[in-house]
């Protein structure tokens, strides 16, 4: 990972993070079905995690208490199963992004038991590679 990568999850915002993710996109020769997907995605996961980052209350998927917002700890919760998780878990913070997205990708908001497609979490996947080579 790059320095740059640690300063921008430590201290950017939302905008920003964004921003060079589209920046580190354009100057790479990423497929369109690709580079279409990185930034919603990014958009979703961020929408929560910089204001857990903000408030000081950032957890891993695994629900450990963590200080400090890393590219790790971001592609950490871009497991589409994390991501699910993150949504049921978060308490006092608006998910309503997260929930947009979560929702295009067939997953169920009101039951958290509920499985989506297998080719949603597959893509996903793919989505997370782009975005660690970024970074």
């Amino acid at each position: 990972m790059k320095k740059e990568s640690y300063d921008l999850f430590k201290t950017s915002s939302t905008e920003e993070i964004l921003s060079y993710l589209d920046k580190e996109l354009k100057t790479r020769n990423e497929s369109p079905f690709w580079t279409d997907k990185v930034v919603p995605f990014s958009r979703a996961i961020l929408s929560v995690l910089i204001v857990l980052r903000d408030q000081n209350r950032l957890f891993t998927p695994e629900g450990k208490s963590v200080d400090e917002l890393t590219p790790e700890l971001f592609l950490d919760w871009s497991d589409f199963v994390s991501l699910k998780v993150l949504y049921f878990r978060v308490e006092d913070v608006d998910t309503s992004i997260l929930g947009e997205y979560l929702h295009m990708y067939n997953v169920n908001l009101e039951n958290e038991t509920l499985d989506f497609p297998i080719a949603n979490y597959n893509l996903h996947q793919g989505v997370s590679n782009v975005i660690k080579s970024l970074l």
